[in-house]
């Protein structure tokens, strides 16, 4: 049997799986932790032209989109020009920043190996396919969302340089915006992803789920959660301490307000006891 080859890719935060299934004429509700299977006899309307059954393309509600012994640009170009008629905030020209490329080899071995390039085993099994473009479609969209985690901790820098020369005052306005990309972020990540799920196959399979935990073992998938949630909190607990510093600044110019009031309240009272001002009675 053939290398099988894999190419994923991170293209959005989000892709609609059912308005493209019932466009393709796939009869079936998707739930967000299943991928869109795009089969030979699916993607041959969409290329015209004929595509072999080994060939096809899984898409994933969390962003990603793994390409299945379709390795031509053009043919990538046009399956993600169809996705992008879907879901119009797709960027084309930067949708293969976040991208892994793997394959799978069936050798005579006593053991599987892993390696970062590829996976050799000594039988094919049905499940490979999948499993692999779910781990991989993870993986790259972990990479996405490490570098937007990586945007708002610049913004935050910003803020912390103006803190450190003294420009303590910090609008609402501006920590309710970081605050929303944190728990956009989060929710993206930690919550869409699904780093934590496991794919309907592994339920029902036993060597199916022993292949996928190896996997992200490998991929270090599950590690990688744990930090971008460590980085996470810890990017909650810096914007608590700029609100709390930024509510204690208000809090001090009000109570200022306060006693100057009170200031010009004695001195008008004492003006008028001097017979400097007219009584106000």
């Amino acid at each position: 049997m053939k290398d099988i080859t894999f190419k994923a890719l991170a293209i959005t935060n989000e892709i609609d799986l059912n308005k493209i299934a019932i466009h393709c004429g796939i009869p079936k509700k998707y739930t967000w932790e299943q991928p869109l299977i795009l089969s030979n006899k699916v993607l041959q309307k969409i290329y015209h032209k004929e595509i072999d059954e080994l060939q096809q393309v899984l898409v994933f509600s969390f962003g990603s989109v793994v390409f299945v012994n379709l390795t031509h640009q053009d043919e990538i170009k046009a399956l993600l020009k169809f996705i992008q008629s879907f879901e119009t905030d797709i960027a084309l020209e930067r949708a293969d920043k976040f991208t892994d490329d793997y394959s799978l080899h069936i050798e005579e071995t006593d053991s599987m190996t892993l390696t970062d390039e590829y996976v050799v085993v000594a039988e094919y099994e049905f499940f490979f396919p999948e499993i692999i473009a779910t781990v991989l479609a993870k993986s790259v969209a972990l990479e996405r969302s490490e570098e937007q985690l990586g945007k708002i901790q610049d913004n935050l820098e910003v803020i912390i340089d103006r803190l450190e020369k003294g420009k303590l005052r910090v609008g609402n306005k501006e920590l309710a915006k970081t605050t929303a990309k944190i728990v956009r972020h989060e929710y993206n990540t930690l919550a869409y992803i699904m780093i934590l799920d496991k794919p309907e196959l592994t339920w029902t399979h036993s060597s199916a789920s022993q292949f996928y935990e190896e996997m992200i073992v490998f991929f270090e998938l599950n590690d990688r959660y744990t930090i971008l949630k460590s980085k996470t909190d810890i990017l909650y607990h810096i914007l608590e301490g700029f609100s709390t510093i930024s509510h204690s600044i208000r809090g001090l110019f009000v109570e200022w307000i306060v006693v100057i009031l009170i200031v010009i309240e004695v001195v008008l009272t004492v003006l008028q006891i001097i017979g400097w001002l007219p009584s106000s009675h």
